[in-house]
């Protein structure tokens, strides 16, 4: 049977992978996965058990509240599945696991074998990453280390979500895509040791373990929900700056440190700087200024989108452009009622804010939108078409290419086969060369 006359979602991809040759086939099916989620049978589950577990680290990513999880997923699920060989001969890649049990995509144990399957068809083989040692140790208040740094990215990035709210509340405030207050709320009802927030002390407890007995970690993120008034008598800028001012005066240079907060006036960001911090990450969300102030209704009231730019351009002056690295939710510009209707408009708007950051020396990255169903615009909708995600990778891909960018830093390596990075392709497509 040939690709064209292949029907479901198994012939949608075959066909795009088609279409876009120049595209390595296992990115479109690592934004596939991210878009729609990930089941597992019982068995995969059970492989499961011992492996690193899905941490929740900041937001759910997952197509399902944990109430409707009967196989208990939120508990037994992998952080990140390895997708490599198979019938389609993948070179590895990593990909978050978003679990929705009504996913076509399915990994199962087959002839003894962890395999993707999509529709029933096998595409490759499935491997879990061990959970580092200190996984299994728990702080002296009790908190186990694994709640307190978790790691993603294939064990690369120390994730410390230090604020686990967000003070934006309610549907006029949030980010429309965005379910870190739900998701907290979920997570505490299920049982999960989650604090709203984490002391400096058990953060600087838990790094010296993981000093001490893990290889594989490289960099560490600071961040959590926006901070509109105060947190325990703090600015914004005073809550978050002193982590990392803390992990640099314990670990100088051990990782590479990065924090990601909204965007904060240049004489803040010195704070920043001045603590330790290499990388700044304010992200945008969505590019389009119609959108901005729909989906991101508290960032528009309390900052506004030209204001949030502006302030963008302000931190390359003073991290440098390559170390600003703004994030946006890609899919998003196609959310209904108010997203862009095609496929073409959407990618020409999102290609006109990559343009103009990335003609400026800043390099903007991505998260492929998940539609969280505890979030205002997942509780309705899917995601973006797989087409619209397939031409932003080759539309990002491009941009920085013709400028000539370096490899966004804090990421790990680049291209098929050897990135790190698992809520999306982005780093899977940079030429290693470059």
């Amino acid at each position: 049977m040939s690709v064209k006359e292949r029907q479901g979602r198994l012939g949608e991809v075959e066909a795009l992978i088609q279409r876009f040759p120049d595209l390595p086939p296992e990115a479109i099916v690592k934004e596939d996965l991210l878009r729609a989620g990930l089941a597992f049978s019982e068995d995969a589950l059970r492989v499961a058990a011992g492996f690193k577990p899905k941490a929740y680290f900041i937001f759910s990513f997952d197509l399902i509240p944990i109430v409707q999880m009967k196989q208990e997923e939120h508990l037994r699920a992998p952080e990140e599945v390895a997708l490599e060989g198979g019938p389609w001969r993948f070179r590895q890649v990593i990909v978050s696991v978003r679990v929705n049990p009504s996913s076509p995509y399915r990994v199962e144990l087959r002839e003894g074998q962890l395999t993707l399957t999509l529709e029933g068809s096998p595409l490759c083989g499935v491997a879990y990453q061990r959970a580092p040692a200190y996984y299994a140790r728990t702080a002296r208040n009790g908190k186990p280390f694994h709640e307190i740094a978790p790691t993603i990215e294939w064990g690369y990035l120390i994730y410390l979500t230090v604020f686990r709210l967000c003070q934006y509340f309610g549907k006029h405030e949030e980010c429309q895509f965005c379910d870190i207050n739900e998701n907290y709320r979920q997570q505490v009802k299920a049982g999960r040791p989650y604090t709203q927030v984490k002391s400096v002390a058990e953060v600087l407890e838990a790094l010296e373990v993981i000093a001490a007995t893990d290889t594989a970690s490289g960099a560490y993120t600071v961040t959590g929900g926006s901070i509109t008034s105060a947190l325990q008598g703090k600015a914004e800028v005073d809550f978050y700056a002193q982590y990392p001012a803390a992990i640099e005066a314990k670990f100088p240079g051990r990782w590479i440190s990065k924090v990601v907060v909204q965007a904060l006036p240049k004489d803040q960001l010195r704070t920043f700087k001045d603590a330790g911090v290499q990388i700044y990450h304010p992200n945008y969300e969505v590019w389009d200024r119609r959108l901005f102030d729909l989906i991101c209704p508290g960032k528009a009231r309390s900052i506004g989108r030209d204001e949030w730019i502006r302030r963008i351009l302000d931190a390359a002056t003073v991290f440098g452009p390559e170390k600003v690295i703004p994030n946006f939710v890609a899919g998003i510009e196609m959310s209904r009622p108010h997203g862009f209707p095609t496929v073409e408009e959407a990618i020409a708007s999102t290609a006109e804010g990559l343009e103009f950051f990335m003609s400026r020396g800043v390099c903007p990255r991505f998260t492929t939108w998940c539609p969280e169903p505890l979030s205002l615009l997942g509780s309705t909708q899917g995601g973006a078409p797989l087409e619209y995600h397939a031409r932003l990778l080759q539309t990002w891909r491009d941009t920085h290419a013709r400028h000539r960018l370096p490899v966004p830093p804090g990421y790990g390596p680049p291209g098929i086969g050897r990135a790190i990075f698992s809520v999306s392709a982005f780093m899977d497509v940079i030429q290693p060369a470059v």
